[in-house]
């Protein structure tokens, strides 16, 4: 690979990596300002704070350059923590238009900008934005360009499990309908390089996020079609409370109008209580009544448009677990309120085999299945996972605390597990939890990493038995991301397979 630098300057600040600016409030939008620069991005300043490892930051890279933009990326991280993203990057290198700013920030750099394109996970309390605010620089982000360009119709998908799964699924059963649909987002892929392709009469299917919600807000966004998969406190540690993260996320519905639609799942005391300024869809497993999809055996009871039928969800479902049926039924009635005959829902949502990293079987060793759900980064993901097997379950969990509650995943670690190997900053808090409940469930913990980990694990099954990596934490500490957990998880064991062929 180049090196693609045309400024760069080494240097991590620790003390500056973990200051935050509190109380910070950006009352000055400036959303006159932003319009006039994305009415001409030609020759303007944009600095990218936060590379990311998920397609926003190349994609606003990308996106910026395309319109003639001159782009500082700043990240704290390293060219060697970035070397992926950069690595996309790559056709960019010689454009003297694209400078790096790496290990670092500089004060100056926020001053002078033009415009500042914000990665989601950075919080608008940061000290480095509140110099942009105080020097009169817009923020923005990169879903943000997107909404602000987009000719497409939107489905917004979030929630605070299953909104990859819903998104995929609802971005499937279009597709194969003959709809012209997109998916991007959360799920990690950046639209915003391909917004010019997009045409009026297109769909586009968005994962977002609570981060992306919370700056979503600051421009009155509102889908055409929101669908609310369910709600559960999470990423406590950026939000601060509940109340800020459940405001988030109903910025999905707040500037929805009456010609658009509102899918809530009636299963989840939270989310059945949120109120709507649209047409009201439910999904869920007890039919109440309401227009929607609800669960009927194994098939789905659709009421909608005036009409009553099922169709035979189950058979057309390849995803397992009782949580995946509920995805699939937030999925048919968003296809549904896009259109979609009931006739064309099924070839869709078989067509649906599952992500990377969510329930994904990735070997089998003298009869032990191996299966990588690194995307449970919450323990209700966790917790659905462990519900979806009949088989003895050896789990490997644990890891970032994001200060969110985990005795009821510690239960059901006690009730559905032979053995648990715990990780991260959450194994103290999960063993205690475990231990009390079960002793007879055997705990490990103390693991140098995660090869240690799975080492210990494969030690306590036996043949029929699952090894289930399905953390129900963040993987911040010992990796950068879901995806970095799970792909190293996955090569550990490939090498086990491939060393005992």
């Amino acid at each position: 690979m180049q090196t693609c630098y045309a400024l760069t300057t080494i240097f991590v600040d620790e003390t500056t990596r973990n200051t935050r600016r509190s109380g910070t409030t950006f009352s000055r939008d400036n959303i006159s300002r932003i319009m006039q620069v994305q009415a001409g991005f030609e020759g303007q300043r944009v600095l990218v704070m936060g590379l990311g490892s998920f397609g926003g930051g190349v994609g606003a890279v990308r996106f910026l350059l395309q319109q003639g933009a001159h782009v500082v990326v700043t990240d704290l991280r390293s060219k060697t923590e970035l070397a992926k993203a950069i690595s996309q990057l790559e056709e960019y290198c010689d454009n003297p238009k694209l400078s790096w700013r790496l290990g670092e920030h500089s004060k100056d750099d926020f001053r002078e900008a033009d415009l500042i394109v914000v990665n989601p996970a950075v919080r608008r309390d940061n000290p480095y934005l509140g110099i942009a605010e105080d020097a009169g620089v817009p923020l923005t982000s990169e879903m943000n360009l997107f909404w602000q360009h987009n000719r497409g119709k939107v489905v917004g998908v979030t929630g605070s499990n299953g909104k990859s799964t819903t998104a995929a699924l609802i971005h499937s059963i279009l597709h194969e309908a003959g709809e012209s649909s997109w998916l991007g987002g959360n799920i990690g892929k950046s639209l915003l390089p391909e917004v010019d392709q997009i045409e009026s009469h297109d769909w586009v299917v968005l994962e977002l996020s609570s981060f992306q919600l919370a700056d979503l807000n600051r421009i009155q966004a509102s889908p055409n079609i929101a669908v609310v998969t369910n709600f559960a406190p999470n990423h406590l540690d950026w939000h601060d409370s509940i109340e800020a993260y459940e405001s988030a996320k109903q910025t999905i519905l707040r500037w929805q109008g009456k010609d658009h639609f509102a899918i809530l799942n009636d299963d989840d005391p939270v989310v059945s209580n949120w109120s709507t300024n649209c047409q009201r869809l439910s999904f869920g497993t007890t039919d109440a009544g309401n227009a929607g999809v609800f669960q009927s055996g194994d098939r789905a009871l659709i009421r909608f448009d005036g009409r009553t039928e099922q169709i035979p969800l189950a058979e057309s479902l390849k995803l397992p677990g009782p949580h995946n049926f509920s995805n699939a039924l937030a999925a048919t009635c968003a296809a549904l309120a896009v259109g979609i005959p009931t006739r064309k829902i099924g070839p869709g949502i078989s067509k649906m085999s599952g992500l990377p990293h969510r329930m994904e079987c990735v070997g089998e060793w003298q009869g032990r299945h191996f299966y990588n759900d690194s995307l449970a980064t919450t323990p209700e993901s966790a917790i659905q996972a462990l519900q979806s097997f009949d088989e003895p379950i050896v789990l490997i969990a644990g890891g970032y605390d994001k200060q969110v509650d985990l005795a009821e995943f510690g239960r059901a670690i006690a009730q559905r597990t032979k053995s648990v190997a715990l990780i991260g900053q959450t194994a103290d808090t999960l063993r205690e939890v475990v231990s009390k409940l079960q002793p007879s469930v055997e705990i490990g913990s103390g693991f140098p990493n995660l090869a240690g980990a799975l080492e210990w694990a494969v030690a306590q099954t036996e043949p029929g038995d699952v090894v289930l990596l399905s953390p129900g934490c963040a993987s911040y500490g010992w990796f950068r991301n879901f995806a970095e957990r799970g792909d190293a998880f996955s090569e550990l064991v490939r090498e086990r397979l491939s060393s005992t062929a």
